[in-house]
Order: structure tokens, then sequence, then C-alpha cells
């Protein structure tokens, strides 16, 4: 039986689920697939009690995961206290995209965020002067990967508001969640407001008592609503 998170209001695109095969003598391998979100670790931890007795090793492959927020250290942590309470490693490797960003942007090893770290690092000299051409190649390629995780830092704490706005389009107008992600998208696009503010005013506004959408979002929901029907 294959775990799977319970859906919340926002109905995500890519639930998380994990798949389990044994490999050689006693070695678990997961293949984990969707957004380590709120919930992951519940998911993981059911998948970890599934596993049969006299298992040696668990191995997570993470190829599959797409987006993983704040909830991913949890999922981390419950992997790593079940190895510490049945004597056994354990591993998640295969990390790409987004999620590799975060792993990152928190210091994690990027291979493996569970490898213990090297307690004896070697010690480094201090490299020569670069020239001035290569200083400012790098100094540049260092301003786009700030800003890059800046947008992830945005993404991250938007998410909730505008996967809460996603479930609210799905239940008022009958449609999937892929449908709703685009219907929000070229709301935002035509009325020429930010995601997260067009989300937030879908959300509020669905609320007892709550505000009105703004005239402009008003206008560009119902046109993107519109194009939806053709």
């Amino acid at each position: 039986m294959t775990p799977v998170a319970p859906r919340s209001l926002a109905e995500r695109s890519r639930p998380l689920s994990i798949d389990r095969r044994t490999a050689g003598t006693g070695r678990a391998v997961l293949r984990v697939r969707g957004e380590l979100v709120h919930g992951c670790a519940d998911v993981l931890s059911e998948a970890l009690d599934e596993l049969p007795a006299g298992t040696a090793r668990v191995e997570l492959d993470m190829t599959g995961v797409i987006f993983m927020d704040t909830a991913g250290r949890q999922f981390l942590d419950t992997l790593r206290d079940y190895g510490r309470r049945h004597l056994v490693p354990v591993s998640a490797t295969n990390w790409h995209g987004q999620p590799r960003r975060i792993l990152e942007l928190i210091g994690l090893d990027t291979s493996d965020p569970l490898r213990p770290a090297d307690r004896n690092p070697p010690v480094l000299r201090s490299p020569a002067p670069l020239p001035s051409p290569v200083s400012l190649e790098r100094a540049e390629q260092l301003h786009e990967l700030r800003e890059e995780i800046e947008h992830l830092r945005r993404a991250i704490a938007s998410r909730p508001v505008i996967d809460q706005a996603r479930g609210i389009l799905m239940a008022t107008h009958s449609c999937t969640s892929d449908e709703a992600w685009h219907i929000l998208r070229e709301a935002s696009q035509l009325s020429n407001t930010k995601l997260h503010t067009v989300a937030a005013a879908i959300t509020s506004g669905a609320e007892n008592d709550g505000p009105s959408l703004p005239g402009e979002v008003r206008l560009a929901l119902r046109r993107a609503l519109a194009r939806r029907g053709r």
C-alpha cells in the first residue's frame, strides 16, 4: 500500500507519495514523489513503519520531489530519527530543482543532507587574487544567486495563500487544480498585480463579511474565467 498525504483545502496538484521496494539483503529503497509540505513527515513515518523486520538500510530516492518548503526539515528529521532508533544507515539522495536550492539555502549537503559533517575538514589556503574580469563575472553570478534565493523565499512564504485561492476557485468554478493555477496566473497578468496579491484578495473575499475584490482584480478574474470556458 502506498501512503498518500491527506489533501488540504488547497487540493495540492502534486500530493506526496512514497513507493517501496527491496533491493539486496535488507536494503529498502523508497521513491518519493510530489511536494514536501505540511504533513509530509507523517507520510514518511507511515511508510517507514511498514518496512519489514530485518531492514538493514533505508535509501530515499528524491528524484520525484518537485517542491519543498520548511516542512522538508521535519521530513529529514523523521528519517534521521528512524535510523537512530533502529541503528540502521539512512540516506536521501538525487535532489534537484527547487528542493536542491532550498538545501543550499539552509546549508545542507545537496547530495545527501543526512550525511555526517566532516569533523576535521581540510584547511584550504587562500586563493590567489583573481583577474578583474573573472572577479566581475563571479560577482554577477553571486548577485543572480542571491536574487534566486530571495525569489524562493518569497515563493515559500506565499505558497499557502496561493494554494488556498486555488482551492476556492476549484470549489466555486468546478475546475481542476491545474486550471485554477492558470486562472490565477492569467488574472495576475491581466490586472498587472502580483500573483500573491491576487490570491490573498480571493482568499479574503471568500470569508464571511470579507472585503470585495478590487475592481481591476475582479475584472481580470472574470476575463480569465471567460477564456477558460471557450
